[in-house]
């Protein structure tokens, strides 16, 4: 992983954002109890520290702009890793993640505050389309698609596409093929079709549609993010 970045993890990175209640600190507990996560980075986004303090976890990084940062949280960090990054142009869940460089990225603690701090944070997964990041919520899990996935995915789940611009794709193994329809967020939008097939292909044109599933797809979106070497590049600028 590239030196440029805060934070480089050569198998995953979990970011911990500052929504703090009973649910959050469930998800976290959750995802330490994944084996396939043992070695992951663990970043504390701003106020983020205090979720990731009440788990048990001390964070291999601290990144935001620090208005959130509790002066009792930031007591208890390593001075060496508190990265304060004061511009305002960004939200501080932007700055971790263009800030954190990993295979695949997890993000816990975002859910259940404001919605336009929700709606902000769904903005940065295609501010940052080159990072294959999973939002981690208590009724489902939520990403970028990529170019191409295959999942192993239960059938009679379901599985919702959400449009964040103008974008085409293709599918197999769902109840309502998306194939030959033009999606757009003032348009037409793909939630709730269903999972008919176990096996689940998804192809997109463009890195603009958001791919959100139930809570227990979190195991094989993961398998297929950490498999997939299909990735969109960087947006220049």
């Amino acid at each position: 992983m590239s030196d440029e970045h805060i934070v480089c993890a050569d198998q995953s990175a979990i970011l911990l954002g500052g929504v703090y209640n009973d649910s959050a600190l469930a998800d976290v507990r959750a995802l330490q109890d994944m084996p396939e996560l043992a070695g992951a980075a663990w970043v504390a986004v701003d106020g983020g520290a205090r979720l990731a303090l009440a788990a048990g976890v001390r964070p291999d990084a601290v990144i935001g702009d620090f208005d959130s940062l509790r002066a009792e949280d930031r007591a208890q960090m390593d001075p060496q890793t508190l990265h304060q990054i004061d511009e305002q142009e960004t939200t501080d869940f932007d700055k971790a993640l263009r800030n954190t460089s990993a295979p695949v990225i997890l993000a816990a603690g975002f859910h259940g505050a404001r919605i336009d701090h929700h709606l902000a944070t769904l903005s940065v997964l295609t501010r940052h389309p080159d990072r294959h990041c999973i939002l981690i919520g208590p009724e489902d899990v939520t990403c970028l698609c990529p170019p191409q996935i295959d999942l192993s995915l239960t059938p009679g789940d379901w599985l919702s596409l959400f449009p964040m611009a103008p974008v085409t794709g293709r599918s197999m193994g769902v109840q309502w093929p998306i194939d030959g329809l033009d999606f757009a967020p003032d348009g037409r939008v793909g939630t709730s079709n269903r999972v008919t097939d176990g096996q689940v292909g998804l192809q997109m044109d463009a890195p603009a549609m958001l791919l959100i599933l139930p809570r227990r797809a979190l195991r094989p979106l993961l398998t297929a993010l950490s498999h997939s070497a299909a990735r969109w590049p960087a947006l220049s600028g």
